[in-house]
């Protein structure tokens, strides 16, 4: 038997537990089916004398297959970017299991819930959720599919995990934390603190990272007044989702300066994440974005 054969041979031993993971993922056999000819075909270029656990590799290349297939299937004119800073999300709540029961249940409810619930959620959040949920791969092994932290991989998870309990997308939800968001952004352009009154919590806190260190500053009046301070003339914002959190990441003349993450309750900003590190948020904002 020549290599390439013994490497096909091993490839077709896994071939459908690929295809089991591509389903789960992308809801398509015929979807399904291109991906694991992709991972196949990449597997063929590469050879296989330099991998250790081809399970593993095949798992991870089929993985990042199925996430560009559902991130090109999502494109349309103003898609937020997804960046993982580490320091900016919500707190993590995918950090315990559920009880026996709960897990029971929502085995049972994969199979309804990848049509009824899957395609409100984003390609990072439906492979994180599939691959751990599903097929039990480690999250730290999810994070390197992913590009992320494995504390953010986690949250993904976590918050799909809510959504198929829930039995219902969220979409709506997000739309509407998303217009309060957008709203913020208008006003500080603007200048506008009334603007800026109307979607601020009393009490909501601004939580900034710089160079500079870290400082929290508490109140609507003072965090409308240092949003409107912090607008500059040619600044241009764009929709994000940051650290699974809605999001606005500023770039001035194409480069990124600060990214904030929004934390929306009962209709109001109540926490604001600020990262103004611009050499670490060019580490992490594609290029593409300028």
């Amino acid at each position: 038997m020549t290599e390439q054969e013994q490497i096909a041979a091993e490839f077709e031993s896994h071939r459908s537990y690929l295809q089991a993971i591509a389903f789960r993922i992308l809801g398509s056999h015929a979807d399904a089916d291109d991906a694991v000819q992709e991972a196949w075909l990449r597997l063929a270029r590469t050879g296989g004398g330099g991998i250790e656990d081809l399970r593993g590799w095949l798992t991870t290349v089929t993985g990042r297959i199925c996430l560009d297939m559902l991130r090109r299937r999502g494109v349309r004119g103003e898609q937020p970017l997804e960046l993982s800073v580490g320091v900016l999300g919500r707190e993590d709540a995918g950090g315990s299991r559920a009880d026996p029961e709960e897990e029971v249940l929502l085995a049972d409810s994969v199979g309804l819930a990848l049509y009824v619930v899957m395609d409100a959620l984003t390609p990072a959040e439906r492979v994180s959720f599939v691959l751990h949920d599903v097929f039990e791969i480690p999250f730290d092994g999810i994070a390197a599919i992913l590009g992320r932290s494995t504390a953010a991989t986690k949250m993904l998870a976590s918050r799909a995990r809510g959504r198929i309990r829930l039995g219902k997308p969220a979409a709506a939800a997000e739309a509407a934390e998303q217009e309060v968001v957008d709203a913020f952004l208008a006003a500080a352009g603007r200048g506008d603190i009334a603007g800026l009154l109307a979607v601020l919590a009393p009490d909501v806190e601004l939580r900034q990272t710089s160079p500079a260190g870290s400082r929290v500053v508490r109140g609507a009046n003072e965090v409308a007044a240092k949003a409107t301070l912090g607008a500059r003339s040619g600044a241009l914002g764009h929709p994000a989702v940051v650290d699974g959190a809605p999001g606005i990441l500023i770039t001035v003349g194409g480069r990124p300066v600060s990214v904030m993450a929004f934390t929306v309750t009962g209709g109001a900003v109540t926490v604001i994440r600020l990262l103004s590190d611009p050499d670490r948020l060019a580490q992490v904002v594609p290029s593409w974005v300028a």
